[in-house]
């Protein structure tokens, strides 16, 4: 609990048994209510393990996909009554201790949503990100912030926080089941108003890391300029994208 809200972290899993472990250890269970782990039909011991660390563990019998298995993740935050839905990677790539900072932005009423950002700050090729995706992470935030209108240092870190009203407000299932649906979860927030927040987030690039490879990088790039550009293109009447639909009609002018 935070200021009376409940906290949950929710673990979006696939091949993480390596690093699953050093993951949870760090989790501040000082603030932290419940973890949800959902196993996205991984080929090792995951499951196994968080069962053995007696994690709240849901288990896809056929892979969804990274959103697909997000999707499963919210849903069952939300179940267990959060006030708080904090989104940690398993595969010990951002630091768990920020939980505290990122639920603190959101328990306080000031954000509803909260992200780690890598790219504040000046670790993130020296804490191993190619520099490739670096530079692509630039690009890609440059245009965002024109196309919808906002101002964030990045679009494209895994670690977030997120308000139980943004998560029931929200059309997610609307959203890819692939790597884009995290940007256009944020598009979402942004079209319905709602207030993003941002940390400065140090990383780690371990060989135990999941990381997509350079194909899927550039299909995941390119989703994500047409999600912005679809955005825009909405914004003055032009088109009606289902993921930006009535059914979260935001409690805020997105205008």
């Amino acid at each position: 609990m935070l200021d009376g809200k409940k906290i949950v972290v929710v673990l979006p899993a696939y091949n993480a048994a390596k690093t699953l472990e050093w993951t949870y250890k760090e989790i501040p269970f000082a603030i932290v209510d419940d973890v949800i782990l959902v196993d996205d039909a991984s080929s090792d011991a995951t499951a196994a393990l968080a069962q053995q660390l007696a994690i709240h563990t849901i288990i896809h019998p056929q892979n969804k996909g990274y959103g697909g298995n997000q999707k499963t993740c919210y849903r069952a935050a939300l179940d267990l009554g959060a006030d708080i839905v904090v989104m940690l990677h398993p595969d010990y790539q951002y630091p768990p201790k920020l939980i505290v900072a990122m639920a603190a932005m959101i328990s306080c009423g000031e954000f509803d949503a909260v992200l780690a950002s890598r790219i504040l700050g000046v670790g993130a090729i020296q804490g191993g990100m190619p520099r490739y995706k670096f530079y692509a992470n630039r690009f890609l935030t440059f245009v965002e912030n024109l196309l919808l209108g906002h101002k964030l240092s990045e679009y494209h870190s895994g670690y977030r926080a997120f308000s139980r009203e943004s998560l029931e407000k929200l059309p997610l299932d609307q959203n890819s089941n692939d790597f884009l649906f995290d940007n256009q979860m944020l598009a979402q927030l942004i079209w319905h108003g709602y207030r993003i927040g941002e940390v400065s987030c140090p990383t780690r690039y371990l060989a135990e890391s999941s990381s997509i490879n350079f194909g899927r990088s550039v299909i995941y790039g390119c989703g994500v300029l047409w999600t912005a550009l679809t955005f825009r293109l909405a914004r003055m009447g032009w088109c009606q994208p289902v993921i930006f639909s009535d059914r979260s009609a935001s409690k805020r002018d997105p205008s």
